[in-house]
């Protein structure tokens, strides 16, 4: 934070191929969503003024909520928002793993007068919780980078391990963010982040894992449901490292194939020579980072992290840090604030498929209907409940739209003397007009496990019958 106050920047556009503009002289027809992001970036306006919209979509679909017992910035996640939070993080982790990483746990606090970490303390002198035990100043982690490093610092790593990697997903990790800033899943001070750091041999290693990484964020973020057009990217760096590797950062930039912002300085002030982030812009122009990755020069040798070269001499890697998908809180927050966008521009909200806590409703029309109702649920391989509540079928179709189920089955006379199902497609539908298709209950199931396949999978916690479940909002 010292050295951030002292950090002189230079913002430019970036484009495909290869020109670095001025912002005030780029052309943003067709690029609004990066005319907000670089605002948003040079202006540094962070206070929030007023309520976004996925803080009512997060308690009207009972994901989380505030908690008015705790610190601010600490939220309470009802089972749906946990069920969501749960395979989030699961997959985040196996995409990690496919990439190498070794998933570790570490402490959650750690000793402020440390000699190391006390250095490293330094870069952030007001974001910290600090507490106090056994006469010892203690401070509670703000990232899985001291832990890790500290790991490091004591195995024996050679040339041949290298590119080493380490996976941990923090629940929790704790930034005192001003409160200014602290509204929904946007920003919190208690926070779920999957932090990998990768030791790369030299410069060129290093370069190789931040594009691989690169690449692997752009499909992480898919998965989830944040495509490239969803996020504006941001690419920053030192006036040296860009002079030297000018085709490797273009390169970067037609990955993406559009137009970046630029953040350069003349000089390093961080720990870093390279960063890109991701970033979410929202419906009140507010732009929060989703996944990162860093080209780190400077932990290695202040925590003393080496390893033995082919020549037997001790050296010092590079260090990547990188989070695949950012703080799964926040790519929540991403979630909900883009489905009320499409919403506002008729598009049918919804969250893919695989992270839906109820992937299948079945409305039966009539009690005597329950019985096949029961038997359809039975036989699917999903998430699904049943709307058994004495309410009227208009109002349970309007309740499951409400709550974003992506298929909804109707059961009556027709459906239990044939064979198929009318299904409501939410994916295929537009506002006042269901896409209603019939089908087996075998062709509901391969559809869905098409949509869901290579995803993790979790039972819904609540019960199956809606009539049987409290309200938690």
């Amino acid at each position: 934070m010292k050295s951030e106050a002292k950090a002189t920047s230079y913002w430019h556009i970036l484009t495909p191929d290869g020109e670095l503009v001025n912002p005030d002289d780029f052309d943003f027809t067709g690029h609004e969503k990066l005319k907000k992001f670089v605002n948003y970036e040079i202006h540094k306006s962070r206070a929030v003024d007023k309520i976004p919209p996925h803080v009512e979509l997060m308690r009207r679909l009972e994901l989380a909520d505030y908690e008015p017992g705790s610190d601010p910035g600490n939220m309470r996640f009802y089972p749906k928002g946990r069920l969501m939070k749960s395979l989030l993080e699961n997959y985040v982790l196996e995409e990690a793993a496919k990439m190498g990483a070794m998933e570790v746990e570490t402490p959650l606090m750690y000793d402020m007068n440390h000699p190391t970490l006390k250095k490293y303390l330094d870069r952030f002198p007001a974001r910290q919780y600090s507490i106090e035990a056994d006469k010892k100043m203690l401070f509670l982690r703000f990232a899985a980078c001291f832990g890790q490093f500290l790991m490091n610092h004591d195995m024996t790593i050679s040339y041949r391990n290298l590119p080493l990697k380490m996976v941990e997903l923090t629940r929790y990790s704790f930034r005192k963010e001003q409160s200014g800033e602290l509204v929904g899943l946007r920003r919190l001070r208690a926070f779920t982040m999957p932090d990998m750091h990768t030791l790369c041999r030299d410069i060129e290693a290093a370069k190789s894992q931040f594009f691989e990484q690169y690449n692997m964020c752009i499909n992480v973020l898919s998965k989830i449901g944040l495509d490239l057009s969803d996020y504006e990217v941001a690419i920053r760096f030192t006036r040296d490292f860009y002079e030297e590797n000018k085709d490797f950062i273009v390169g970067l930039v037609k990955t993406v194939n559009k137009p970046v912002l630029i953040e350069l300085w003349d000089q390093r002030f961080f720990y870093f020579v390279l960063k890109f982030e991701f970033n979410f812009v929202d419906a009140m122009d507010k732009a929060s980072a989703l996944s990162t990755v860093q080209i780190d020069v400077e932990n290695a040798e202040r925590y003393g992290i080496k390893y033995i070269d082919s020549d037997g001499k001790e050296n010092r890697p590079l260090i990547l840090h990188c989070s695949p998908s950012g703080a799964i809180e926040r790519c929540i927050y991403a979630l909900l604030e883009k489905a009320n966008m499409n919403s506002e521009r008729g598009i049918v909200p919804m969250f893919p498929v695989w992270l839906s806590p109820t992937q299948v409703r079945i409305i039966p029309v009539a009690e005597k209907h329950m019985e096949y109702a029961e038997k359809v649920a039975g036989e699917m391989d999903c998430r699904v409940d049943i709307d058994d509540r004495e309410e009227t079928v208009g109002k349970k179709i309007r309740d499951a739209g409400k709550d974003w189920i992506p298929y909804v089955v109707v059961v009556g006379d027709e459906e239990v003397n044939g064979d198929n199902l009318t299904v409501t497609v939410r994916g295929e539908s537009s506002p006042n007009k269901p896409a209603n298709i019939k089908m087996k209950v075998s062709e509901l199931n391969e559809r869905i496990s098409c949509e869901v396949l290579g995803f993790p999978f979790k039972r819904n916690p609540l019960a199956v019958k809606l009539s049987a479940r409290p309200r938690f909002v």
